[in-house]
């Protein structure tokens, strides 16, 4: 059988390589964006790998499979060449599937312990890092855009640094654990997978976790967004989701949305609508959580402080892993300045109450997390108190929303200072400059705006109040901190391995 896997640049090595293994498969490599280096080639090609271009669409027949990443527009190349009405994944072709679905299919039968996904388009880091800190004692294999890693018995061991976080990364953190335990001297067994996934879910999950859909930016080529590639996660066994994108994207759709049920259906949802009624199959294995809507999992009693929030946990008909419903109430203690740390911290609650984790395991947890280098993360510099939030994935609402944690802390006689620059090509998705000087053209008049580096500098030309050009971020912060300001923000889009090492 013939198998093509398209996009060598986000993942398609890895899948490609594991198709190899299996008999029956006679793989072939579609190099879409041209950027595979000759000895990766070399590799596969050493493998049996056959790398193909467009011309290779009109083979197609029925014993294809063709699998490519959920944002490939890959139906504008097929439309270009001479089999366009062949193959969309229901002609010729016997099977059409996602790099998500394709990791699915070649891991199912070997991760044999819990897993749990993560998804969303802000957030997504920061939860990973507090459902590892939950879940420790259960040496979880923890893959994150911060690394893959394996706590065994509350000791870290990374297993590799600066690595994607796209679905065919599961194999490798899977694979990166084998290698790892055949190596050590008193062997153990990782009780749970904590994985973060760009843009859906695989499908192996016990409980998939969607953050929130703050921004549901075009993919593929302007022909699909965020939400719909994000719905992958509903593929999962149980979710945990967002209430408001819950609701606005995956629950509130009716019989007259076709595309939407066509997503739903890809995806392997029944829609099951008739005259508006919502989906049952979706709705029976989602609990949300929200700071203050009608959710599943939610905040009241809230005290924000800096370094440490107090809240009440109130749950609400949640529904378990093992078919359970649950209803309670508790307090929590964790850092969480603003109200977006607090949502990650819900969805957080969310998905381990659905796993059925201890209470008490949850809330130490939480108590152990301090935040993660560069998102939110306070230092003190001289007297003076550095906010850095540091994220190649940096967008506008995150920026919005820094800003806006930034006027709740400072007062008149402290003053403050916001230091926002990055670099660009960080990720795949750029930021909207025109958005983000929108934002930063509203803040109080009395705060010192610098800006940094080659973002910095372009961002700069569509303010309209005053503000400094620094040509890095030393040099800005630097200018920050002699300001005589009480507080400094830094928005900064770049990772934050390359900002420590300045």
């Amino acid at each position: 059988m013939k198998v093509l896997i398209v996009d060598m640049t986000h993942g398609g090595t890895v899948i490609a390589s594991q198709f190899t293994e299996i008999p029956g498969f006679h793989v072939y490599a579609w190099d879409i964006y041209q950027t595979l280096k000759e000895d990766v080639k070399t590799s596969l090609r050493n493998k049996n790998v056959e790398f193909v271009g467009i011309e290779f669409l009109k083979d197609l027949d029925e014993d294809s499979w063709v699998i490519a990443p959920v944002h490939c527009n890959l139906g504008l190349y097929i439309e270009d060449s001479d089999t366009a009405e062949s193959s969309n994944g229901t002609g010729k072709v016997s099977r059409f599937m996602t790099h998500h679905e394709a990791v699915d299919f070649l891991m199912r039968k070997r991760i044999d312990v819990p897993v749990i996904e993560v998804t969303g388009v802000k957030g997504k880091t920061s939860t990973v890092s507090m459902l590892k800190e939950i879940f420790k004692d259960l040496n979880p294999l923890v893959l994150s855009s911060l690394g893959v890693e394996v706590l065994e018995n509350g000791e870290s061991h990374l297993l590799k640094g600066n690595i994607s976080i796209t679905p065919a990364s599961v194999v490798e953190a899977w694979e990166l654990l084998e290698e790892f335990l055949e190596r050590s001297e008193n062997p153990f067994e990782a009780g749970i997978c904590i994985f973060e996934t760009s843009l859906g879910g695989t499908g192996l999950a016990d409980v998939g976790v969607l953050t929130n859909v703050v921004e549901n930016y075009s993919v593929a080529g302007g022909t699909n967004c965020a939400a719909d590639a994000k719905s992958q996660i509903f593929r999962s066994r149980m979710v945990a989701c967002d209430f408001e994108s819950f609701n606005s994207f995956y629950l509130n759709s009716t019989a007259e949305n076709p595309a939407y049920n066509e997503m739903m259906v890809k995806n392997g949802i029944s829609p099951g609508l008739q005259n508006g009624i919502l989906m049952a199959d979706i709705q029976d294995k989602t609990n949300t959580f929200s700071l203050n809507q009608d959710a599943n999992v939610k905040a009241s009693n809230i005290e924000f402080g800096f370094y440490e929030t107090v809240f009440q946990v109130e749950v609400s008909d949640l529904k378990t892993v093992n078919e359970n419903i649950l209803n309670t109430s508790f307090e929590v203690s964790a850092f969480a300045p603003a109200p977006y740390h607090l949502q990650n911290i819900l969805s957080v609650v969310c998905t381990a109450l659905t796993l059925e984790t201890p209470v008490k395991n949850i809330k130490k947890g939480l108590k152990s997390f301090k935040g993660i280098n560069g998102r939110t993360s306070i230092r003190e510099y001289n007297g003076v108190r550095v906010i850095e939030e540091i994220n190649p994935g940096l967008n506008v609402e995150a920026v919005k929303k820094a800003v806006n944690m930034l006027s709740t802390i400072s007062d008149e006689d402290n003053g403050s200072a916001v230091v926002f620059g990055g670099k660009y090509g960080v990720t795949c998705e750029e930021i909207d400059e025109k958005a983000v000087s929108f934002v930063l053209n509203r803040l109080d008049p009395r705060t010192d705006l610098i800006f940094a580096d080659d973002l910095g500098k372009n961002v700069k030309n569509l303010i309209n109040r005053d503000f400094t050009f620094k040509k890095t971020l030393d040099d800005a912060l630097k200018h920050a901190l002699f300001t005589g300001s009480g507080n400094v923000l830094v928005v900064y889009r770049s990772n934050y391995s390359d900002v420590e090492r300045r």
